[in-house]
């Protein structure tokens, strides 16, 4: 005890807090499409949804990040240099151009 006759607390035992690092991004492969296209059809596109249902469901979660930001528009223009990211893998929207998309009749 101490003099003043309390108790004295004893200073917790101080944890090294474990720091996790955050997970990286996956690497993201460039999948090339012609522009304009939403969020929902690149994922698909992309395969990073195999059914418009899977790619619903994922933007609904909040599982689903553009250029590192959670996005939850289905309905979002992609453009040309956007990073689309399910956690699980990555896919970077890449433009085709127009002529390029319709072949060449040559």
């Amino acid at each position: 005890m101490a003099p003043s006759g309390r108790a004295t607390r004893r200073p917790a035992a101080t944890k090294s807090a474990a720091v996790r690092p955050e997970a990286e991004p996956p690497a993201a492969e460039p999948v090339a499409v012609r522009l304009p296209i939403t969020l929902g059809q690149f994922l698909k596109v992309s395969q990073l949804a195999s059914t418009g249902g899977e790619a619903k469901t994922l933007i609904a979660l909040g599982a689903v990040r553009v250029n590192g930001l959670v996005e939850q528009r289905r309905g979002r223009k992609l453009v040309g240099g956007d990073q689309v990211d399910t956690g699980a893998a990555a896919a970077l929207v890449q433009a085709v151009p127009l002529d390029a998309a319709a072949g060449s009749s040559t």
